[in-house]
């Protein structure tokens, strides 16, 4: 049927250009999170209700409120509808429109008191109905209304109009509201909120802390502040809507924009619609909103779900996704003080929701928190939970890691909790209480023993971290202990300490913070994400059994030197993989779609299929343990899934069609009489068919489907008389009428309600597969961590194949770094293939010359150098192969380094303090297995000082510590303990060549003429001590003005010429006094007068 005309424009000029004004300022009086509106048309923000009612608005001219107008005006009480003078507010009309006639209901709000969760509706028609009434069915309803608002009480009154409003607006903050009158006439009001503002304001009581984005039919809508904050960060349109400002998503995109939210350090809930309109339409509440609830949260670590992983196939949404951080761990610390030990004891339990790794530590720490530190950078988490009476130094420091990034993405972000939930008590009845709810008894049994015999302080974490988890739904990760892994790094690796990971860059560069420059860089040439993730984890904790040191380097030198054809297999096999870590992982949590699924699960069959078929070649072909252990298990291991394979269908699963998801429906009974019950309805409709003919009188007639409407009977409108007159008319061309019979109507109903209802039992069947497949998840996690581990190794063969790699001896009982021709890793391959590096020589002896100083001129090559023997180190007890052509090593405990010069704010540390604190942490913990790398300690205080402090340090290593060390200094007095300790200690200096300036002398020399040397660097390591740094040359490299250079060039020569002589003298006085004969006295006359003299 053609819309009637709509009310010409004219005739509403007057009273859209009134609202137009007061629309802007109502925008700006939307401040509160859920605030109404409090602006009527025609009035004035800020001022009283009362006021407002009777104000009168202001004439323009001929374009004046009438008379009438103004006194219907006065007349309301509350929020008036916006006026719909523009494009904009015509479609938004037009969506809520919309979306009333998804969500049924009948149009009229009825006067109720909804407490204190919204303003009691005020009796006019619903904002989302549009549809016009008879003028005089309109004036019966006003009439009502007016009656029933007579009736309220004074103090309802003063309730419903000023319990949403705004402080301070238009009246003295605790003084009474204005009294109203109750028997005014005309005195009409409208509910405050519409019914699914009602339901949001619910919602958002409950989870205040959370930007929620509710499920509206075809997208996902946003209100008040929410929607202010997403349109900023989402970079997305922000409009008002009745009461509130509201942007919207489209569906199919909820994803994408999650993860930005996400990324920005928000955190998001999904509100979705929990029924289905054929349903909801048989039942008792037919006529109410839509029932939602908040299905999924996520925040940086806990992005796990088909809401943020729609994976269909591989390779499929990585632009708008994103590459995700290698690792995102959630980590918990809590703090014990004792004090009667003066000791601070640590507790941390670091969990992986995405993976399943779970990581444990309780440990000692200082002042200075280093212990933390170190951990907290080789876990890199990216949410960290805290009590809220945290300590102050352990507080700065978070706080200087959480803005170390200038990017807010890459940030962590910082949770603070109840320090109630971090109590031992409360937290061993969390942890007891979750344990023993456990559905497998023998997990149980077994997972609540191994937890109950962990440190207090760990138990004191796992407590509010189970609570936390427990709002996302990811708790299961910590039901099993066999995922649990311990961090401390005195019993897993070598020990490489916060400011050993910056300084000798191993997982990132100190230039941007980037991979780039980095030891990981360097080394990662893995195929997998899972692959990378494990990687980084070997990098940042190196081994220090040789037994497994010496595993890792047979099978890396079998790759390289093996010309077995499996090899080749497997290593091509790992190049198209997903990320089956954290696949399987979001199928253990029943988080994951259909595609994800059939994705992961056929990666994985096809990974068992094709290793089992190179089983016979693995083990006629290989000899290394390592590698035949990997290959060999993983097809037993990998071989439940290839039964959960083969009940899907496969097209079915591709296109996330739940319906026809199993082939087999030999283990859902549900489903089998679901579906029967459907087919029963499609043969009865069939069967109708008969009748239908003889009714119509055609016996060849069969349904049509058209746009969706199934089992139409299409007439000609020429044969519309015969059609019997209670069949249901629904769609008509110029020819044809389409028409359904009762039967039909009814059937068709009943048909709709049992499909919605298989989709309901489908859901719950996947649910139900999904748990049988997390039955195994444990055994599929040992197979990917296989996987993994024969892609490092992969990874390692190949950074030893870029040439002038050697495979190092590594010594078990000496310690000892004998490196020849060693390079700089980072560097050489930053240099290309037409490097000219330097390489150099090492040679450090436990029980010999353990200490080398190192002096030369600055830029010369020193640090590069020290940090290039860290690095081989590392690299060595990673079980790889290393850059030099010789290499026998000895098994580091740790690898302790002070380099570099900056201060720490957050810690209140200058940078003298920063260097000093970093030197006693080193004192503290290296023993004589260790190495010990300081680049001039000393030089940021006064000269005297600064020689003190490093000559007492550098003689306590090796004296008492008898570490291996490489000292670097410009300080000359320090290479005199290589004549102190002979045995020990050995002087060495970067060469170079010093080319003195060309200056023209006529007789005397020209003070004026003073200029700096040119250097060239040779960067050889060569033995013996430098006598001078040449600063002045590194000035000249950086452009320090000429002028500038000459007069620093002048005051260097006067002040070494007043050492040198200073120094003569006292060498002339020092003979003088050990004279004991005239003859000796004359001679030492004759031979100084000069010097005295001078």
């Amino acid at each position: 049927m053609p819309k009637p005309p709509r009310k010409p424009r004219a005739a509403r000029n007057s009273t859209s250009s009134y609202f137009a004004m007061s629309r802007k300022r109502r925008q700006h009086e939307v401040s509160g999170l859920f605030r109404p509106l409090e602006t009527t048309r025609g009035g004035v923000g800020g001022a009283s209700v009362a006021d407002r009612a009777t104000e009168t608005p202001r004439v323009r001219g001929g374009r004046g409120l009438s008379a009438f107008t103004v006194e219907r005006l006065q007349s309301f009480c509350c929020t008036a509808e916006p006026s719909r003078g523009s494009v904009g507010e015509v479609e938004e009309e037009e969506e809520e429109e919309e979306e009333q006639k998804k969500e049924p209901g009948d149009g009229v709000s009825k006067i109720c008191d909804q407490g204190k969760d919204a303003m009691p509706p005020c009796g006019l028609k619903d904002q989302h109905n549009n549809t016009k009434k008879p003028k005089q069915e309109t004036e019966e309803e006003e009439e009502a209304v007016r009656e029933e608002s007579s009736v309220m009480s004074p103090k309802t009154q003063r309730m419903t109009l000023h319990q949403f409003a705004k402080t301070g607006g238009g009246r003295v903050p605790g003084s009474s509201p204005p009294q109203q009158d109750a028997s005014a006439p005309c005195r009409r009001s409208k509910s405050a909120f519409t019914p699914l503002e009602q339901q949001v304001v619910q919602l958002k009581q409950q989870h205040e802390d959370t930007l929620l984005a509710v499920e509206c039919g075809y997208k996902y809508r946003f209100f008040g502040e929410d929607a202010e904050i997403a349109a900023k960060e989402l970079n997305i349109f922000c409009h008002l809507d009745h009461n509130f400002m509201t942007c919207s998503i489209p569906t199919h995109r909820l994803f994408v924009h999650v993860r930005r939210l996400v990324s920005q350090g928000h955190k998001v809930g999904v509100v979705k619609q929990m029924e289905t309109s054929a349903i909801k339409a048989s039942g008792a509440n037919k006529n109410a909103l839509f029932t939602r609830q908040l299905s999924a949260l996520y925040t940086k670590s806990t992005l796990v779900g088909e809401d943020v992983n729609p994976l269909c196939s591989l390779g499929e949404a990585e632009d708008d996704r994103g590459s995700d951080p290698p690792d995102s761990y959630l980590l918990c610390i809590s703090e014990n003080w004792d004090k009667l030990g003066k000791q601070l004891t640590i507790g941390l339990v670091a969990v992986q929701p995405s993976t399943g790794d779970v990581l444990l530590d309780s440990f000692t720490d200082g002042h200075s928190r280093s212990e933390l530190e170190a951990r907290i950078l080789k876990v890199n988490p990216v949410e960290i939970l805290v009590p809220s009476d945290l300590s102050e130094h352990t507080h700065r420091l978070l706080q200087s890691i959480a803005t170390a990034s200038t990017q807010a993405e890459d940030r962590v972000q910082i949770q603070r909790k109840d320090a109630a939930q971090f109590e031992f008590p409360s937290a061993m009845n969390t942890v007891t209480e979750f344990y023993c709810h456990s559905q497998d008894t023998g997990v149980r049994s077994r997972s609540l023993a191994s937890v109950a015999a962990l440190e207090m302080q760990v138990i004191c974490c796992l407590g509010p971290l189970i609570q936390y988890l427990r709002e996302f739904n990811l708790e299961r990760v910590l039901l099993n202990d066999s995922s649990f892994r311990c961090l401390s790094t005195e019993t897993q690796g070598l020990v490489l300490s916060a400011t050993t990971l910056r300084n000798l860059e191993i997982l990132r560069n100190q230039t941007d913070g980037g991979l780039r420059g980095s030891l990981l860089w360097v080394l990662d040439h893995t195929s997998t994400v899972f692959g990378r993730r494990l990687l980084r984890r070997w990098v940042s904790q190196p081994l220090t059994d040789l037994r497994s040191i010496s595993d890792r380097q047979d099978a890396v030198c079998e790759i390289l030197q093996s010309d077995s054809a499996a090899l080749a297999s497997i290593r091509s096999l790992l190049a198209h993989l997903p990320d089956l870590e954290r696949g399987i992982c979001s199928i253990y949590h029943t988080k994951c779609s259909s595609q994800e699924f059939y994705l992961i699960s056929s990666s994985l069959s096809r990974l068992g299929l094709e290793l089992q078929a190179l089983i016979p070649a693995i083990q006629s072909q290989l000899s290394s343990s390592l590698l035949r252990t990997l290959l060999l298990d993983t097809p037993e291991l990998l071989s439940p899934v290839h039964h959960f394979l083969k009940v899907l269908n496969e097209k079915a699963a591709k296109s996330g069609d739940k319906k026809e998801l199993f082939s087999d429906l030999s283990d859902f009974p549900a489903l089998r009489e679901r579906r029967a019950q459907i087919q029963s309805v499609l043969d009865e409709v069939r069967d109708h068919r008969k009748d239908v003919r003889v009714a119509l009188r055609v016996p060849a007639l069969d349904y049509t489907t058209v746009s969706g409407l199934e089992f139409l009977i299409e007439v000609k409108n020429s044969m519309s008389a015969i059609v019997p007159h209670d069949w249901v008319k629904i769609s008509s061309t110029k020819a044809v009428g389409r028409y359904h019979s009762p039967f039909l109507v009814k059937s068709c109903h009943r048909l709709q309600q049992l499909r919605e209802q298989l989709q309901l039992d489908c859901q719950r069947a996947w649910s139900d597969f999904l748990h049988q497949f997390g039955e195994h998840y444990h055994t599929m996690k040992r197979a990917v961590g296989h996987l993994a581990t024969m892609d490092c190794l992969f990874s390692l063969a190949a950074v030893a194949k870029q040439g002038d790699y050697c495979r190092p001896e590594m010594v078990e009982n000496r310690c000892q770094i004998v490196i020849r021709d060693g390079r700089n890793p980072a560097i050489d391959l930053l240099m290309g293939e037409h490097s000219q590096y330097v390489p150099n020589h090492t040679d450090l002896q436990g029980e010999g010359r353990r200490t080398m100083i190192v002096t030369g001129p600055n830029m010369g090559g020193k640090s590069s150098y020290i940090r290039q023997v860290a690095l081989v180190c590392v690299m060595a007890q990673m079980g790889g192969y290393v850059p030099a052509t010789q290499a026998s090593l000895g098994i580091l405990d740790g690898i302790y380094t002070r380099m570099g010069a900056s201060d720490n704010i957050y810690k209140g540390r200058s940078t003298f303090m920063e260097e000093l604190t970093e030197a006693s942490e080193i004192i503290a913990q290296a023993t004589e297995r260790s190495l010990v790398i300081m680049d001039e300690l000393g030089r940021g205080t006064s000269t005297h000082d600064g020689i003190a402090i490093a000559y007492a340090t550098l003689e306590h290593f090796i004296r008492d510590v008898k570490s291996l060390t490489l000292f670097v200094t410009h300080y000359p007095s320090l290479c005199e303990l290589e004549r102190l300790h002979p045995q020990h200690v050995t002087n060495y200096h970067m060469a170079f060549l010093l080319n003195e300036p060309q200056v023209e002398t006529h007789g005397a020399r020209d003070d004026d003429d003073v200029q700096p040397e040119f250097i060239t660097f040779l960067y050889q390591l060569t033995e013996g001590a430098a006598g001078r740094s040449y600063g002045l040359n590194v000035a000249r490299l950086a452009n320090i003005p000429e002028p500038v250079l000459r007069t620093a060039a002048k005051k260097a020569r006067e002040m070494e010429d007043t050492v040198n002589t200073r120094r003569k003298q006292n060498s002339v006085l020092l003979a003088l006094w050990r004279i004991s004969d005239r003859a000796t006295l004359a001679k030492w006359k004759e031979t100084n007068s000069l010097s005295l003299n001078s």
